[in-house]
Formats: C-alpha cells, sequence, structure tokens
C-alpha cells in the first residue's frame, strides 16, 4: 500500500510540474480572406515538415516542434495581433508571409529580440545584417528578383535590350513597390524603356492596365502579385494576346492557382522559382509514410507537390537547420530566441545538405553572415505547360547583378539606420 501511494503521489508530482519543453514556431496563416488560396498549400507544407519531424525524429535535437498558427487574413493589423498574442510563448522565429506585416514587426521583432525571416519578400535592405541585426530574408529578395528577371530577358535577347519596353504590372502596395527602384536603376544601366502599372487591392480589376498594355505595346511584362491578382493579370494578358512567354511573374506569382483557371490561354507563362516544383523528391516517401498515411496532414492533402507547398516546406525546412545550426553553437537543445538569431547568422546549406534532407537540387547552395542575411540572391525560371499542367524549370540558378543591388541595399539600410539610430556591427 506505501509502494502504492508513493507511485500516486509521484505521478501527482510529474503532471504538476511544468510541461514538455518545445521549439516554438509561430505560423502566421491567412486560410481565409482574398489570398487564402495561396495562403493555405504555404501553411500545409510548413505544418506538415514541421509534423514529419515530431513524428519521424522526435522534433529536433530531441526536442518536439510546436506549430503555433494564427490567422491573419494578409491583414497588417491582424498580423500584428498574432506576433504580440504568440511571442510570450516562446516563439523562436516569425515568418509573416507578407511584406506588411514584415515592416510592422522589424522593429518590434529587434527590440524584443525576436528573429524574422521574410524569405523572398518583406524590406529588401533587410540583406544588410550591419544594420538590420534580427531580421532575415534569405536565400533571395524582391531586388534581386527584379535583376534575375531582367538577366533573363537579356540571355533570350543576345545581351542586349536597349530600346525595348518593360512594363511592370505590380500589386499596389509595399509588396509590389518593391522591384520599381531596381528595375529604374537597370533600365538605365541596359536602356530600356520602364513603365509601372499599379493594381489596387485585392486586384480582381484590371481592364484598364491591361488596355494600356495593348496600346502601347510593351515587349515584356513583368508582374509583382499575388492571390487573385496574379489569374486576373493572366487572363486579361491571354485576352489581349499578349505572347505568354514574355510575360514574368516573381516567384509569388508562379503558383498552379494562378494559372489553371486560365485554361489553355496560360501556357507559356513563365515565373521566378525560389526552388523546384514537384514532388519527386525522397522527401515526400517520409512524408507519405509519417504525416499523411497517418491521418496528420495539416489540410485535405490536395496541395503536395504544389509550388506553394514546397515553399513553405522549404521555409520550414530552413527555420529547422537553423535551430540545429543554434543547438549546435550553444550546446542547448531547447534554445532561446537570441540563440535562433545566433542560428540562423551562421546558417549554411550545401547541395550535399540539401541531399542529405531528402532534397536534392531543390534550393540554391548559400551562407549567411553576420553582414550577408539575405543569402545568395539566385533564382531559376519556370515555364507553364498549359497541356500538361505542370511547371517546368528551364533556366539553371541565375545570379543577381550584385553591383547593382548592394549599392541600393547600402544606400537604404543606411538611411534606416540614420532615421533609426542604428549602429551598424559586424565590424
Amino acid at each position: 500500500m506505501k509502494k502504492r501511494l508513493a507511485t500516486i503521489a509521484l505521478g501527482a508530482v510529474m503532471a504538476a510540474g511544468p510541461a514538455m519543453a518545445d521549439l516554438v514556431m509561430p505560423l502566421l496563416s491567412y486560410r481565409t480572406g482574398p489570398y487564402a488560396a495561396n495562403g493555405i498549400p504555404f501553411a500545409d507544407g510548413m505544418t506538415d515538415y514541421f509534423t514529419l519531424l515530431n513524428e519521424r525524429d522526435g522534433g529536433i535535437g530531441g526536442v518536439p516542434v510546436r506549430v503555433l498558427e494564427c490567422e491573419t487574413g494578409y491583414n497588417t493589423e491582424k498580423g500584428v495581433e498574432c506576433y504580440e498574442s504568440t511571442k510570450g510563448e516562446g516563439a523562436l522565429v516569425y515568418q509573416p508571409l507578407s511584406t506588411g506585416i514584415t515592416y510592422q514587426l522589424i522593429p518590434k521583432g529587434t527590440a524584443d529580440g525576436v528573429p524574422i525571416h521574410s524569405m523572398g519578400y518583406g524590406r529588401t535592405s533587410a540583406k544588410n545584417g550591419k544594420v538590420f541585426s534580427h531580421i532575415f530574408n534569405y536565400p533571395a529578395n524582391y531586388w534581386d528578383g527584379a535583376s534575375i528577371a531582367i538577366n533573363h530577358i537579356l540571355d533570350v535577347n543576345g545581351g542586349d535590350i536597349k530600346g525595348k519596353k518593360i512594363a511592370l504590372v505590380y500589386h499596389n502596395s509595399a509588396y509590389g513597390k518593391e522591384p520599381i527602384r531596381t528595375l529604374e536603376e537597370l533600365a538605365k544601366i541596359h536602356g530600356y524603356e520602364f513603365s509601372a502599372l499599379p493594381v489596387d487591392h485585392p486586384g480582381q480589376e484590371q481592364k484598364s492596365q491591361w488596355l494600356q498594355i495593348r496600346r502601347e505595346r510593351p515587349d515584356y511584362v513583368l508582374m509583382w502579385g499575388w492571390g487573385v491578382m496574379n489569374q486576373v493579370a493572366i487572363q486579361e494578358a491571354a485576352n489581349i494576346r499578349f505572347p505568354m512567354e514574355n510575360f514574368i511573374g516573381i516567384w509569388w506569382s508562379g503558383s498552379e492557382n494562378d494559372v489553371l483557371p486560365v485554361g489553355d490561354g496560360a501556357h507559356g507563362y513563365k515565373a521566378l522559382a525560389l526552388a523546384n516544383p514537384g514532388a519527386a523528391y525522397p522527401i515526400y516517401d517520409d512524408l507519405k509514410t509519417h504525416v499523411y498515411d497517418a491521418g496528420k496532414s495539416a489540410g485535405a492533402g490536395d496541395q503536395t507537390g504544389t509550388v506553394l507547398y514546397n515553399r513553405g516546406m522549404y521555409a520550414a525546412l530552413l527555420a529547422a537547420e537553423a535551430v540545429k545550426k543554434a543547438q549546435e553553437i550553444h550546446g542547448e537543445a531547447d534554445i532561446t530566441p537570441a540563440m535562433m538569431r545566433d542560428g540562423m547568422e551562421a546558417l549554411s546549406l550545401s547541395e550535399e545538405d540539401m541531399a542529405a534532407l531528402g532534397l536534392p537540387d531543390f534550393g540554391p547552395a548559400f551562407t549567411v553572415t553576420c553582414d550577408n542575411h539575405g543569402g545568395g540572391g539566385l533564382g531559376k525560371v519556370q515555364q507553364w505547360d498549359a497541356k500538361a499542367k505542370t511547371w517546368s524549370v528551364i533556366t539553371d540558378w541565375i545570379e543577381s547583378d550584385k553591383s547593382v543591388i548592394d549599392q541600393l541595399v547600402a544606400e537604404d539600410s543606411a538611411a534606416y539606420a540614420s532615421e533609426n539610430n542604428i549602429e551598424e556591427r559586424c565590424n
């Protein structure tokens, strides 16, 4: 009886003790609202990857991952509310999936000591780690994307685009405005004529913009769109018979959701890619065993292998690898946000690393340093095949023009440092 009572008492103590430590990963998602079609696959991919790590590996370094999802509806105010309501849970890193939310969280995350990762979006000059200590945008940023698109156009024109007309159709927000200055600077260098056409949220009405394109007949159209704006733009381009091979979207304008509704009219449309599309990777075997077949998928299971599902998975992978690096640096499995920041700043991924993670030839090799929080700035071009209903990667990794990008980053980050009395680090 004494032994039984002792066992009961011990069980009661354990039950009353602190909960098992975990690695908290906030997910500022939007499964509702006008951008839900794009937010859902990203959120599913991110969540499924962390579920895989928990089910297959017992977490990261023996510590389970807890995904803390908060619905923003792609609304900046709600995104800030999500941050404020979750940061006290031990959140290690925020991935806002919104340039507007990112801009608001830059000073907050820095003051609170919580890193922000805006993968391929957000404030481009946050690449400068000397000024933005807690903000990361690897493996590439919007100014890289603008330069990569121009480099691709140069390539298909034998290196000479002097006198060409290039138009930008952009979401009339902080996101859509990001590439304008870069495209203006590149126009001075390469001699093309640049024009910019804003599209107001959410982007369903674009008749006037495409009437202007039909009238002015640009040689190429670039697009910085999101959500329904993308498919409307591609449909309008098809309606005026604009040559689709000359229509190039940023990596947020190149998902299946953007082209499938247009049918055959979308054939030949191009978009940049941060990583390769498709499910022909070993990691999908593990996902099937430990997540899908186990009934632990985040969503309906109909997004696997799509561009945005893969990107969400990639975002989770980058966070997980930074956790491993932080654990290695500090010798602690249950890391803090400050340790996570150190892991992100020391992150390095090679082709061999990606292959070992079950994603060979998926994303670019890159290294993060104290003064470079943006990675290598590489991207590919993918093209839509309407008959096969699939994206095909048609280039190797294309590098952005660092002589232009780095100067713009230095100027913008220096202005931000001056405005906010920030002393540069990394000396």
